[in-house]
């Protein structure tokens, strides 16, 4: 096979992988936000919800983000080991950085997820609700990244990252406003 369709096989699995891996991600925080609002019922409907949600998570984690994790970096670096000179360039580095901080962010949500079985955790569900925004973020940055690689402004990128962040921030406020 050549370096062509080996490259271009690569980032379809990579590019499946993080689909999976966002997916995975926005499905068990909303899943905590629903958890973390069942811990507010009564008995016996709480203990009966928060069963079952503890289960959804463990799967979603297990089944979902692991693989898809590991699909995307494994993949990832299948295609940085095709074209090396990507790994120097700034833009590459960057995108780096957000996915370290994304690889991160779901090992982190594990902790939550041991937290919320054991009773102890102590967010509410508007919590989870704002961190359900942060692979959103990160995925604004590194398409964009993707997409510019080295013709991007880096400041124009974080600029705009920025007003993003403060535009879900906005909606965030206004929407627990209204509830």
């Amino acid at each position: 096979m050549d370096t062509a369709n080996l490259y271009s096989i690569a980032k379809a699995l990579h590019l499946i992988g993080m689909a999976s891996w966002m997916a995975g991600m926005f499905y068990l925080v909303r899943i905590m936000v629903y958890h973390a609002m069942a811990s507010e019922k009564e008995s016996p409907e709480r203990e009966i919800l928060i069963r079952q949600f503890v289960e959804m998570e463990w799967k979603a984690y297990k089944i979902i983000l692991r693989p898809a994790v590991v699909i995307t970096w494994s993949f990832g670096v299948m295609m940085l080991c095709i074209q090396p000179v990507w790994f120097q360039q700034g833009w590459m580095q960057v995108k780096l950085a957000f996915l370290l901080f994304l690889t991160g962010y779901t090992h982190w949500l594990q902790s939550h997820i041991r937290q919320m079985e054991a009773g102890t955790s102590p967010h509410s569900h508007l919590y989870f609700r704002a961190i359900n925004e942060v692979p959103t973020i990160a995925l604004a940055g590194i398409v964009f990244l993707a997409v510019f690689k080295d013709r991007i402004s880096f400041q124009a990128l974080f600029a705009g990252l920025g007003i993003f962040i403060g535009l879900i921030a906005w909606g965030i406020w206004k929407a627990n406003r209204v509830v």
